[in-house]
């Protein structure tokens, strides 16, 4: 398996404020929105307190109320998942993952993701930046085997769903066509979670009419990823899903932190990702967390300067300026396990996903010169996949870019980075650059577990438990309360669908 040879760095300098020798207007923003030089030296004692004592956490059995809920088990996971497909193969549960895969690719042609939250966001991150941009559109043939995908579930949006299953019934005609054949991996840890629950009925319905009532395409084509107990797992019972065929969700890993559980891996392996490079890059991220000081560490710096720009600066908006459009979805699952995790207790920061260069020509005004409450974290990727689109001359310059005909893509984009970062310096904006080598599986690996424990971490340091979510329960709590009072369902045919006639 051929690796990287670098790690992902964070390089957070343009957060300290540089010694003024004099008073300037611009060393004084300085002085007031950026780090002290000395600032990060003094939070180190504490950071490695909460990282032995985040450390600690993931040995706990019985931990004290406190702590609960606690679900750390996602630290370890990567790699005591590696070891056990090492020594069980096909037996275990990546084993079991990689073979229920290995039944969707070679049956399908297209599988739908139904799930919400950490049950497809994670998915969705790894699908856009890992696989091809327009991979769904490509031939079977440029996609070597690899289904279409599509994501679900996340929403009560009736004619996304609706249109979701015209374009099935209408593509997919006959179902002894391994090339119009459809499957559907349905993820909930409770298997309660309405938005889902009401999708996979409409889905098992469509299916349904597809296959036939008794066939067994239904019960091979159909995989369940869901909590050791729950409604999920005996519906599939009940519907006659073996059990080797339904996926387990641990009971110590949290929905948002599930994306190294089946509930990230068997989308890749559909998608024919290189799971086991994405567990290595985790295990790895893990291994750094645990072992290596400050200065090599990006899990401690992320956390450590991102706490001090919220908690002592004021910095509550905390954007992820993704520099490669094939990382936006990635700033959205970072939005999820950010805001689940410490939004609580009336503190937090609130994440902001914009992709540079699209969204200089619409936040970009707000981030330079708006209110200061911003902090802007670059996601960067130093080696692009294909090769470079050169400009060239043309015959007709009324563009004015023969000037620039030997620059490339890459080369502009690295021009708008500096110039835009250089921008926000002038002015005391403070930013901050997450480095990439590259995009592949190892990589993404990497970064989703840096962003994880360092998401862990900063909740330890503010006092606050980045484990459950109370406040998402309040709305499903009045939602239930509110269908449960209504003395009418929804007529006609979508009624129909849900009630799964």
């Amino acid at each position: 398996m051929q690796l990287p040879d670098e790690n992902i760095e964070y390089q957070y300098s343009r957060l300290v404020a540089p010694p003024a020798e004099s008073w300037t207007p611009l060393a004084e923003l300085q002085a007031k929105h950026l780090l002290a030089d000395d600032r990060v030296d003094q939070i180190k004692a504490k950071l490695n307190t909460v990282r032995g004592q985040v450390a600690a956490e993931r040995e706990l059995q019985n931990p004290p109320p406190r702590l609960q809920p606690l679900q750390a088990g996602f630290i370890d996971l990567p790699q005591k998942t590696l070891d056990n497909f090492r020594r069980k193969g096909d037996a275990s549960e990546l084993g079991r993952t990689l073979r229920l895969a290995q039944r969707l690719k070679e049956n399908t042609d297209r599988v739908v993701v139904l799930g919400i939250g950490g049950s497809y966001l994670g998915a969705k991150a790894l699908f856009d930046a890992l696989c091809h941009a327009f991979h769904n559109e490509l031939p079977a043939k440029m996609r070597m085997g690899k289904p279409r995908v599509y994501f679900e579930g996340n929403n009560l949006d009736n004619d996304a769903l609706a249109e979701l299953l015209e374009m099935l019934e209408n593509a997919c005609v006959d179902p002894d066509l391994p090339e119009e054949r459809w499957g559907a991996i349905v993820i909930s840890k409770s298997g309660g979670t309405l938005e889902t629950a009401a999708a996979y009925r409409a889905v098992r319905a469509e299916m349904t009419k597809f296959y036939g009532p008794k066939s067994d395409w239904l019960k091979k084509l159909l995989v369940p990823v869901t909590g050791p107990k729950g409604k999920l797992r005996d519906l599939a019972k009940a519907e006659g899903i073996a059990d080797d065929d339904v996926l387990t969700i641990p009971d110590e890993v949290g929905g948002r932190y599930s994306v190294f559980t089946p509930v990230g891996l068997l989308p890749a392996a559909v998608m024919g990702l290189d799971v086991r490079a994405l567990l290595l890059g985790a295990a790895a991220m893990t291994k750094r967390f645990l072992e290596e000081p400050f200065d090599r560490n990006p899990v401690l710096q992320f956390a450590a300067v991102n706490h001090l720009m919220t908690e002592e600066l004021g910095k509550t908006t905390r954007v992820m300026a993704v520099w490669s459009k094939k990382l936006e979805s990635v700033g959205f699952w970072y939005d999820q396990l950010l805001s689940e995790s410490l939004g609580k207790n009336n503190r937090g920061a609130t994440p902001v996903t914009s992709v540079y260069t699209r969204d200089l020509h619409s936040r970009g005004q707000q981030h330079q010169e708006g209110t200061r409450d911003k902090v802007i974290n670059n996601l960067i990727v130093r080696q692009q996949k294909h090769p470079p689109i050169v400009l060239g001359m043309a015959d007709r310059n009324e563009d004015d870019l023969n000037q620039f005909s030997r620059k490339s893509l890459p080369d502009i984009l690295d021009a708008a980075f500096r110039g835009t970062n250089q921008a926000y310096a002038d002015a005391a904006r403070p930013t901050a650059d997450l480095v990439l080598p590259g995009i592949n599986e190892h990589v993404i690996g990497q970064l989703m577990q840096m962003l994880m424990i360092a998401t862990v971490m900063e909740g330890r340091l503010m006092g606050i438990n980045p484990y459950g979510q109370p406040g998402v329960e309040a709305y499903k709590k009045n939602m239930m309360a509110l269908l449960k009072a209504s003395p009418n369902l929804p007529k006609g045919e979508v009624a129909d669908q849900l009630k799964g006639k």
